[in-house]
């Protein structure tokens, strides 16, 4: 649906151990993950007219969080914790 840009991981998400493969699938399908109905509204309008995307994810049993996000130019994804925000 759009281009990712380059992809980079904080430090906080890359000692998780996770893949993040199947969560940036997800997100560059629109599978948003777990947004509220209008923030996936806004990623619809976001892929249209070329702003930022946010995707929200649970990694793991323990309910481990990160969030996806794409900036409005497609140059960078970038992954990390809600905390690191």
């Amino acid at each position: 649906m759009f281009e990712l840009g380059y992809i980079v991981a904080t430090a906080g998400v890359a000692a998780l151990g996770v893949d993040f493969t199947p969560f940036l699938a997800r997100h560059i399908r629109g599978d948003w993950g777990e947004l509220d109905e209008f923030d996936r509204r806004q990623n619809n309008l976001a892929v249209q007219e070329g702003y930022r995307l946010l995707s929200a994810y649970t990694v793991d049993e323990a309910g481990t969080r990160i969030w996806i996000i794409t900036e409005a130019d497609r140059s960078v994804t970038t992954i990390l914790s809600p905390e690191e925000y």
